[in-house]
């Protein structure tokens, strides 16, 4: 049972207004923020849903912004391994020339002179530097040179030359998310990329006989092998080749050495984990020595880098032996040549798919941008209409109240 009293009216008023300028409190706050929910109680199944959506909608933004990145740094490192084929393409071409054998000596020497300066600007574009400062073919290591160049007396040569590239990056490539859970890699590394021929490796050593002392692991090309105690050279033959590294394991029949022998071309990369199993079967140094130059001085090494055959190359020139230009030398030349185009293919299919992935997190983003207007955005032309209605219920509200208390002091001093 309500009770009426004198008081009853005008707390129906004040309350009535109250409720009038909340809600119109609330269109202001949506108007200016152009957001339909301003709390979590306007729409509790609707805040969350835009919740998700808008985490999707950032995700599928930066997921954009990582496939732009990427197909900056591809398009970057395919020029300069586009114009490593062009240079190379020539040295083949001045190595077919010097192997003929109807230059005298002094013509070999003078194309010696142009495969030198070749060589340098193959080095350059191995050690190139990317928009952002970083090391395009040096892996995981962006601010180290990737090939150290030693230089030194030749014979035959009036000046210092390079002698040997040694390659100083890493071998992993950086992994960069461009969709939920999907990554592709960003850089080479130039030990991949800048390598002539396959690589063989035939330990010194007996290893009939081995057994794995304790429970341990290698690692060859970055990928780690476990192996148990007990474990013989036949079994660490198997794991290697079961493995799914581009290397194959087999026992050489001479020395029964252990060999290993890339399947592509690149440049092993062997190291101990757990245990000392590499070093006892004489295939590295100790363990303070760090790949990919820690081969064992006992093991038979075979195999060499881009540039180890173009400095072969420019040293018979100098050197006049078209024996060995028209022979290895060029052998090494084609194997690196082909070893680039490849590259050069699997940078240029890499492009192509981070074109794939932009196209797709651009069609993403607008899903999203989407979902989240769908959900959160205000309609503008309701939330006019709201607001003058509240604005004109406050206005009558206002005017009844001043009618029904009309009466003032004035109306108690005559």
């Amino acid at each position: 049972m309500t009770r009426v009293s004198s008081n009853m009216a005008n707390n129906d008023v004040q309350l009535n207004l109250r409720r009038t300028e909340s809600r119109l409190n609330k269109v202001n706050q949506q108007m200016g923020s152009q957001q339909r929910i301003t709390s979590l109680r306007d729409d509790p199944i609707a805040a969350g849903h835009l919740v998700r959506y808008q985490s999707y909608l950032s995700r599928a933004e930066q997921f954009q912004k990582n496939a732009e990145t990427l197909r900056d740094q591809y398009t970057v490192a395919e020029s300069y391994i586009h114009q490593s084929v062009d240079i190379m393409q020539r040295i083949r071409e001045l190595a077919v020339q010097g192997a003929n054998g109807i230059y005298s000596k002094e013509d070999l020497s003078n194309i010696a002179v142009e495969v030198d300066e070749l060589l340098k600007e193959l080095v350059q574009n191995a050690n190139a530097i990317g928009p952002e400062g970083n090391a395009i073919f040096a892996g995981t290591s962006l601010n180290r040179t990737a090939f150290e160049v030693e230089t030194g007396p030749v014979s035959g040569a009036t000046s210092a030359m390079i002698t040997s590239v040694k390659y100083n990056g890493s071998l992993n490539a950086n992994q960069v998310e461009v969709d939920e859970n999907s990554y592709m890699t960003s850089g080479t590394p130039g030990s991949q990329v800048f390598w002539a021929e396959n690589q063989q490796l035939i330990a010194g050593r007996d290893a009939t006989t081995y057994t794995v002392p304790a429970d341990g692991s290698i690692m060859i090309d970055g990928k780690e092998i476990n192996l148990k105690q007990g474990d013989n050279v036949y079994s660490i033959i198997s794991k290697i080749n079961n493995a799914g590294v581009a290397v194959k394991a087999s026992l050489d029949p001479v020395s029964n050495g252990l060999n290993l022998a890339t399947t592509d071309s690149h440049q092993l990369w062997l190291e101990d984990g757990n245990g000392n199993t590499l070093y006892d079967l004489g295939l590295i140094k100790d363990s303070t020595q760090r790949p990919p130059y820690n081969i064992a001085v006992s093991a038979t090494v075979s195999g060499g880098s881009l540039f180890d055959t173009v400095i072969a190359l420019r040293d018979s020139l100098i050197q006049g032996d078209y024996e060995a230009i028209g022979g290895k030398v060029l052998g090494g030349l084609d194997a690196g040549l082909d070893n680039l185009t490849t590259r050069l293919a699997e940078v240029g299919s890499r492009y192509e798919r981070a074109l794939q992935n932009i196209a797709r997190a651009e069609t993403n983003v607008l899903n999203a941008t989407a979902q989240v207007s769908r959900e959160g955005d205000l309609d503008i032309t309701e939330a006019i209409t709201d607001m003058k209605m509240l604005e004109y219920v406050q206005q009558a509200t206002l005017s009844n109240a001043g009618k029904m208390y009309s009466n003032t002091l004035l109306n108690y001093m005559k």
